[in-house]
């Protein structure tokens, strides 16, 4: 039976480290390190904003993420490379499993939205970019509730833009957050866990498929249907 299926889409789909690559070039062996504290900002900067319900966009969380980091760091950027930095965030590749398990996904007849706490502008144009766009029959952003992720709002936002019963919907996300999140909403989940090294958080909502990469996940899906 088909499926309406939810992609996260940073860190999922699109691989946030793929900005080390330009970091290494101002910062040398200090630029992966930079880019998980960067990440783990941007994060916990939207959590606070939900939390406070004193929204501002994603695009400014990541903002004010870098400017941390960059003090953290004893601020080796410069202005105009961290303008540089904001841009090619908007130009991040997809991880090399994603648009071959997308098509089984499309030609198997399951739903496939892209859901995200990014700007839909952002996500479609990154999405273009990473040549992934044309999968998806829509981007649904939280930008429209003013608030993210795990907010169990959204979850239910999403169910109603996609008149999706929550029954026969997926929500696949490499973050733990996002997993609790949609199975606290009543949505099927998958975990894809790209790190071996990571861990899910215990707090007793197990996902109901962890997977090591996209192409496992619709294995999965397929046994399952």
């Amino acid at each position: 039976m088909p499926n309406t299926i939810a992609f996260d889409v940073y860190g999922t789909l699109i691989d946030v480290h793929g900005i080390v690559q330009h970091l290494e070039q101002w910062i040398g062996d200090d630029a992966s390190a930079f880019s998980n504290r960067w990440r783990d900002k941007q994060l916990e900067y939207s959590f606070r904003r939900g939390l406070m319900r004193n929204y501002a966009d994603f695009a400014s969380c990541t903002h004010d993420a870098l400017e941390y980091t960059c003090a953290s760091f004893d601020n080796p950027l410069s202005i105009s490379q961290k303008s540089t930095l904001m841009e090619q965030y908007k130009a991040l590749p997809a991880y090399e499993d994603v648009a071959a398990s997308l098509k089984k996904l499309q030609v198997s007849g399951h739903r496939l939205y892209a859901f995200s706490n990014g700007q839909a502008a952002t996500v479609d144009s990154l999405l273009s970019f990473a040549n992934i766009r044309t999968y998806f029959i829509d981007i649904i952003s939280v930008e429209t509730l003013r608030t993210f992720k795990p907010n169990p709002d959204v979850y239910e936002y999403f169910l109603k833009q996609t008149c999706a019963e929550a029954q026969q919907t997926w929500l696949v996300s490499s973050n733990a957050f996002d997993i609790i999140g949609a199975h606290h909403a009543g949505l099927n989940t998958a975990w894809i866990q790209r790190d071996t090294n990571n861990i899910f958080d215990p707090w007793g909502a197990e996902p109901t498929v962890t997977a090591n990469d996209l192409m496992a996940f619709s294995a999965n899906l397929a046994i399952k249907s």
